[in-house]
């Protein structure tokens, strides 16, 4: 028996039954075996969640970690039936209805991309170049492609000083985003349109564009199920083989929403840093920098509209 494996690890024996401890261990190792990639950490969550019901929003996953260690607290009902469809690779965040990007708790579930920790630099580029700016009138910032409106509400939660759009083409996707804006309170516009033609009128009127595209090449196919079978297409693929058909279109209106000087930051795949870099400089972009993310890897970029 492998370290950390319960004693019995069986997937018939009931997980409401045992103390939480030994049920967290059990359904972490069930996880663990369909592939899941951090199980101790999701089963926690899982269990954050439905414990909340029971004793209110402050329930953390820390505090399940001290429950179990204490053996006070019984597992909740209801682990079960969610340990059984997260082992089948739905989402984490489908099954909690949550998502958390940099200091929000987003309401997400099928029918719009879930946020990665990844895209969270784009708001530290987003920050910095707005405290470097010149003050004038109020600064208008834009999330083309906004998804569940992370980008676009964390550019106004963290720029109270900003005027802030999001723009998404999938009605689904847009009904989250405006329930993540009536949820948060944040002053955030949403707009459906196509991102690359959306805006008609604002040109030459915006200080910073941010956006996560779809880029995945029409080709590719994600290795995780998660994001495979639960993610929209719409949000994932990037529209022709070397996927950048849609982000081509946003940067190109990207550069005709921005005033001289504004900034487009955009996320792309790690192999596709050199080719993002080509197309900002065609579409006239100038002082382009490639981003990285927390673990080092090229994947973000950015630059600024010809002065």
């Amino acid at each position: 028996m492998s370290a950390g494996e319960s004693p019995s690890s069986d997937p018939s024996r009931v997980l409401e039954e045992m103390p939480l401890g030994l049920a967290l261990r059990e359904a972490e190792n069930r996880l663990r075996r369909a592939g899941v990639e951090s199980p101790r950490a999701d089963v926690e969550l899982l269990a954050a969640h439905l414990l909340r019901a029971e004793h209110g929003e402050g329930v953390s996953r820390g505090q399940v970690v001290a429950w179990a260690m204490a053996g006070n607290v019984g597992t909740p009902a209801g682990f079960d039936e969610l340990v059984v469809a997260r082992s089948s690779r739905i989402p984490l965040q489908h099954l909690t209805g949550r998502a958390y990007f940099r200091h929000l708790s987003l309401d997400v579930g099928p029918g719009v991309f879930i946020p990665r920790p990844e895209t969270e630099v784009l708001i530290d580029e987003l920050n910095t170049f707005l405290r470097q700016s010149p003050r004038g009138e109020r600064p208008v910032v834009v999330d083309l492609a906004t998804g569940s409106g992370a980008l676009a509400l964390a550019a106004a939660q963290e720029n109270p000083e900003c005027e802030v759009y999001g723009v998404e083409l999938s009605p689904s996707a847009a009904a989250w985003a405006r329930r993540n804006v009536a949820f948060t309170g944040l002053p955030v516009e949403i707009i459906v349109d196509d991102a690359a033609q959306a805006l008609i009128g604002w040109e030459s009127s915006v200080t910073a564009v941010v956006s996560n595209p779809p880029y995945i090449p029409s080709g590719a196919i994600p290795k995780d199920p998660e994001v495979a079978e639960h993610d929209p297409d719409m949000a994932l693929y990037g529209g022709s083989e070397d996927g950048f058909a849609i982000p081509r279109g946003i940067v190109r209106r990207a550069a005709q929403l921005l005033l001289p000087g504004g900034m487009l930051v955009m996320e792309h795949a790690e192999v596709q840093a050199e080719g993002a870099a080509e197309i900002f400089s065609t579409m006239g972009f100038h002082t382009i920098e490639t981003i990285t993310d927390l673990t080092g890897r090229p994947r973000a970029t950015k630059g600024y509209s010809g002065v």
